[in-house]
């Protein structure tokens, strides 16, 4: 009988579109396959911002259980929520294309204002539960509010909407699966080299047991090495500081067409502490998060 393999997921709209998106992709290498919702400890806790709840791997931890004790076979994560060592006995086989990278500034229109730095008038008002954003945000305008916002994008949106905030911050990858329209707000789109996004911001992760040979030979199919060459640079960086997805660290890595690498990263000790911007290039990705760490922490 042909094996069906149970993925396991997040129950939002984009965790959801990211388990269908894989679950699409493993129809075409022949693998059927079924999505298993789990609650994680991020999804149970609305009321803390990020850098506030106990630990790392809150979207991920109740997932990788379910892989370990063998509820699901699969796990589909947004790579950036990752903490950069799996647990004993799950390893991360593949990584997805990677979707636009960047952060978008969202702004009610009645608030923006088009001559001012960030179309922010002095005070404004912005929701973000990222340390990330928050130091890379008080770098540009140290005048800006800032509040936590949590939920997941629709529900985030629609606080915007309410005019709960002026703006607020996401990423652009999901904005762009989810095929989310903004009409009503003025978009600004940041450049991931000027406001630099979290590590591996845009890639999926597709995590499985290491016994499981079969299905992690079967998964190569599916794994982009492009992506994971720079990934695994922008990750490195987070790993080297210790950090988890509340810490304000953004990287980002590219491959020029001759084979560099092209690493920029902004660091903080805190959300409100001063940022420090780098950027380093070199022809091999040999220590190149060494030097950044060197860079940052000098």
């Amino acid at each position: 009988m042909k094996r069906e393999v149970r993925i396991g997921t997040r129950g939002s709209k984009l965790a959801l579109w990211q388990a269908n998106y894989l679950q699409a992709e493993l129809a075409k290498i022949g693998l059927s396959a079924s999505i298993n919702i789990i609650k994680t400890k991020g999804d149970k806790i609305q009321d803390l911002s990020f850098d506030k709840i106990e630990g790392k791997g809150f979207f991920t931890k109740e997932i990788e259980d379910a892989l370990l004790n063998e509820e699901v076979d699969l796990a589909v994560h947004s790579m950036k929520d990752l903490p950069t060592t799996s647990p004993e006995g799950l390893v991360i086989t593949a990584v997805s294309y990677r979707e636009d990278p960047t952060d978008w500034l969202i702004i009610r229109k009645e608030v923006s204002v088009k001559n001012k730095l960030l179309q922010l008038e002095k005070g404004a008002v912005v929701g973000t539960s990222s340390a990330r954003r928050k130091a890379q945000l008080l770098h540009f305008r140290s005048d800006l509010v800032l509040k936590d916002i949590r939920g997941n994008v629709p529900t985030r949106i629609d606080k915007l909407r309410q005019g709960q905030f002026d703006a607020i911050i996401l990423a652009g990858a999901g904005i762009t699966r989810l095929e989310l329209d903004l009409s009503e707000f003025d978009v600004i789109k940041f450049d991931p080299k000027e406001f630099i996004p979290a590590p591996a911001q845009g890639v999926l992760a597709f995590q499985v047991r290491e016994s499981d040979k079969e299905l992690r030979r079967q998964l190569r199919a599916l794994h982009k090495q492009e992506v994971a060459d720079c990934t695994n640079v922008e990750r490195r960086v987070l790993k080297l500081l210790d950090g988890g997805c509340h810490l304000p660290l953004g990287a980002y890595c590219t491959k020029d067409h001759e084979g560099n690498y092209h690493l920029w990263a902004a660091y903080a000790e805190t959300a409100t502490a001063p940022l420090k911007q780098i950027r380093l290039s070199s022809s091999t990705r040999f220590e190149l998060a060494e030097e950044a760490i060197k860079s940052l922490k000098g």
